[in-house]
C-alpha cells in the first residue's frame, strides 16, 4: 500500500533524515497510544505520544512522552522554567499546533515550540510518534529526533 505523504515526512526527506513509517487502522478515529503500539506490532516503550501544554507565562510547551506514561505537571514545569503548566483544551489543539487530537506530531507545528522529551529516549534504540496523521507514525533514532527539533530531555513523566 503506498502511504501518502505528511507534512513531517516531506520536512523528514527535505532534511535527509532516514525513518521508518507504520500505518494502523484508524476508522474510528483517535485511539489510545497503547493500542497505536499493539496494532503496529511494536513495544508500547518505544511509542510516544506529543502533548501540548501551556504555561503559567502563557506561553506552549510541548512534551514527548511514553504513551503509557502520564506527564508529570511539576517536572514539566520544572524542565521548561515555569511555575506551573496545565494541559490545553481540546479545541485549542489545532489551533496552536495545526494539528488534530489523536495525529500531533512535534516534528512541523505551526511554530517552534521549545519542547521536552522524556529522558526514558535515552534507553531505547529508537522512537516512535505521530507522522502529523491518525493512522500514520514514523520512527527515527532518538537522538536524531532531539537534535532536528532542538529538544531538551528530562524526567516529565510519573
Amino acid at each position: 500500500m503506498q502511504v501518502q505523504k505528511t507534512n513531517v515526512m516531506r520536512i523528514l526527506d527535505s532534511a535527509h533524515m532516514d525513518y521508518n513509517t507504520y500505518t494502523y487502522e484508524s476508522k474510528g478515529g483517535a485511539v489510545d497510544g497503547v493500542t497505536v503500539a499493539a496494532k503496529i506490532g511494536q513495544p508500547v516503550e518505544k511509542v510516544y505520544k506529543t502533548l501540548v501544554t501551556r504555561g503559567a507565562s502563557k506561553n506552549f510547551f510541548i512534551f514527548v512522552i511514553p504513551v503509557a506514561k502520564e506527564l508529570n505537571l511539576k517536572a514539566a514545569a520544572k524542565s521548561v522554567g515555569e511555575k506551573s503548566v496545565e494541559m490545553i483544551r481540546m479545541d485549542e489543539i489545532n489551533k496552536v499546533t495545526g494539528y488534530i487530537r489523536g495525529g500531533c506530531s512535534p516534528i512541523g507545528m505551526k511554530k517552534d515550540y521549545r519542547t521536552v522529551i522524556d529522558n526514558s529516549c535515552e534507553t531505547i534504540d529508537s522512537i516512535i510518534f505521530s507522522a502529523g496523521k491518525i493512522g500514520l507514525q514514523v520512527e527515527l533514532k532518538p537522538g536524531e529526533l532531539i537534535e532536528f527539533i532542538k529538544a531538551a530531555v528530562a524526567p516529565v513523566t510519573d
